[in-house]
């Protein structure tokens, strides 16, 4: 059974009542019942606990960690932050949502500023599938369509994904890649676009269906992981004259 762990800041939950009565467990809490559905073992973490709830055994126990934040990025701690770039190194699968493009997290894994275009005004989003042999598009159909989402818009300010696997195209007109692969050392990342706190986006079953796929994909493939370091020659060397 995947072991998933899935992270949020919890802020707005606690400020706005509109997302409150959206996402009355919060959006961890969301995403991990239609997890919890599928059969994944699955804890929450929010920011506000010891350690954000990422603690070294809570990181070495997850294959697969979910991020969403977006008010207090800059409140997550650099050295858990570490922590949680050398478990994705090391194998741990990250799936980023949303707003934490912004997250220290994906930031120091993609190099760059991660900056994008955006805009609040209750715009239809059309989520085209522009990979359809890719895994995490398993049941999806052609596109997703969301009645209402925030915009975001190019240029995305990130490294060229291994694998683009969602489009989105806004009302307003701005398209956007929403739906990117990487890998870096031992790790899987995906980043998905749509999940703006104030719209039901998580209890989309498309959505949901594309998250759950997106774990399968991530988790860690189960083999002894590369030696690095000095090593040891395989065969005799002969010194030469």
């Amino acid at each position: 059974m995947i072991k998933v762990t899935v992270w949020n800041e919890n802020r707005h939950e606690q400020i706005n009542p509109i997302v409150r009565g959206i996402y009355p467990e919060g959006i961890h809490g969301a995403i991990a019942s239609f997890l919890r559905e599928n059969q994944f073992d699955v804890k929450t973490a929010t920011l506000d606990e010891p350690a954000h709830g990422l603690t070294d055994a809570v990181l070495e126990e997850t294959d697969v960690l979910i991020w969403w934040g977006h008010l207090a990025h800059d409140e997550v701690d650099d050295g858990v932050v570490k922590k949680v770039q050398q478990r994705v190194l090391d194998g741990m699968g990250l799936i980023v949502l949303h707003s934490a493009h912004f997250s220290k997290i994906f930031k120091i894994l993609m190099g760059t500023s991660c900056d994008l275009k955006w805009r609040e005004a209750d715009e239809k989003e059309r989520l085209w599938v522009t990979d359809p042999t890719h895994p995490i598009t398993q049941g999806i159909p052609e596109y997703i369509e969301l009645e209402r989402e925030e915009m975001y818009g190019e240029h995305f300010d990130i490294p060229t994904p291994d694998e683009l696997v969602f489009t989105s195209w806004f009302e307003g007109g701005e398209v956007f890649r929403s739906g990117c692969t990487y890998k870096r050392g031992n790790g899987k990342i995906f980043y998905f676009r749509p999940g703006h706190e104030t719209y039901p986006t998580y209890q989309n079953k498309d959505i949901q269906r594309v998250i759950i796929n997106g774990v399968k994909w991530a988790e860690p493939v189960d083999r002894e992981r590369p030696v690095y370091g000095n090593a040891t020659p395989l065969e005799r060397i002969v010194v030469k004259n």
